[in-house]
């Protein structure tokens, strides 16, 4: 089903809009959940709030693309549960992604244009991405983003684990350089 029908069927209240959302998403959901959270029981937990958040914004939301928008939601709730269980200080155990390898990249906190600063550099940061070869953007989005370890980067795109991290790598630090030269602070 398409995303549009699906839409169609949220603004007409039909709860089979939650299953064919579930249906096209929730595999990719649990399992970006399950990567945040490494629980199934949060992960499930997450998704079905997802759906409650979902079911409660559209209508009068109509999002453009509703799979971004479903993941999107998905996965600050996983953030956000994480986050109050207190596992982000737990950095041992948390191994799909480390904040400290992206904090050089981006903006200083604290100065008085910061949302301003912010826009800027998602901004360059989306233009930075697109200007990646598919493959070196594929394996940095999905660290950095859907918090999918090295390990299961490597055996989906089948490469080595050290070809991934070794691309991630050089990806932040072209990333750092590319804030640098447009002039964004980090």
């Amino acid at each position: 089903m398409t995303d549009e029908k699906i839409i169609e069927l949220y603004f007409a209240r039909s709860e089979d809009a939650i299953t064919e959302t579930d249906k096209k998403y929730g595999a990719y959901c649990r399992t970006m959940s399950h990567n945040i959270t490494g629980s199934r029981e949060d992960s499930e937990e997450c998704v079905n709030d997802t759906y409650v958040k979902v079911w409660n914004v559209i209508p009068p939301q109509h999002p453009p693309k509703l799979g971004a928008f479903v993941v999107r939601i998905c996965r600050n709730i996983a953030l956000n549960m994480r986050r109050a269980r207190g596992m982000l200080k737990r950095r041992d155990e948390y191994e799909a992604v480390r904040y400290d390898e992206v904090s050089e990249c981006l903006p200083a906190a604290g100065s008085v244009e910061k949302a301003y600063d912010e826009q800027i550099a998602l901004k360059a940061i989306e233009s930075f991405l697109s200007s990646l070869p598919r493959d070196k953007r594929t394996m940095f989005v999905r660290r950095y983003w859907y918090f999918s370890s090295y390990a299961d980067i490597a055996s989906d795109l089948g490469v080595s684990e050290g070809k991934v991290k070794m691309t991630v790598s050089r990806t932040r630090e072209k990333l750092r350089e590319y804030l640098e030269k447009e002039g964004i602070d980090i």
